[in-house]
């Protein structure tokens, strides 16, 4: 294979200060200094895993981040899938997913994997994902 996983994923916020917060809190994400990156408008790196990160733009007069519409209807990018490093690592985000009150905890089984989902401070949904033992 010729790719090895997500460099990085842009998206649109609403606060990156809380949306940040909400990564380091619950993923051990490191968000990156918030610099300039046009005339209204600032970019932060959240480094999600090694290598991934999620390039967060906030654009003074842009609404999109709080358009939430359901499943296969909120354009290009619908929802995050984020892979655990470890079981525990998924329980560890798993409590605090529920903690942070980011989503339920509920787990899925979808045959190969485990799944949970969530909701970040902008309204993204996010999932967790692990591969069954």
């Amino acid at each position: 294979m010729l790719l090895d996983g997500v460099n990085h994923i842009a998206i649109i916020s609403n606060d990156v200060g809380k949306l940040g917060e909400f990564y380091r809190k619950v993923f051990d994400a490191q968000v990156g200094p918030t610099r300039n990156h046009g005339p209204g408008e600032t970019m932060t790196n959240i480094r999600i895993g090694p290598g991934t990160e999620l390039n967060v733009f906030v654009i003074d007069g842009n609404a999109e981040a709080r358009r939430q519409t359901p499943m296969w209807g909120r354009g290009r990018i619908d929802h995050l899938g984020l892979a655990a490093a470890s079981r525990p690592a998924f329980e560890t985000i798993r409590n605090r997913i529920i903690e942070s009150g980011a989503g339920d905890g509920r787990i899925n089984d979808f045959g190969s994997v485990l799944s949970m989902f969530f909701r970040d401070p902008d309204g993204l949904e996010g999932e967790v994902l692990i591969p069954k033992e």
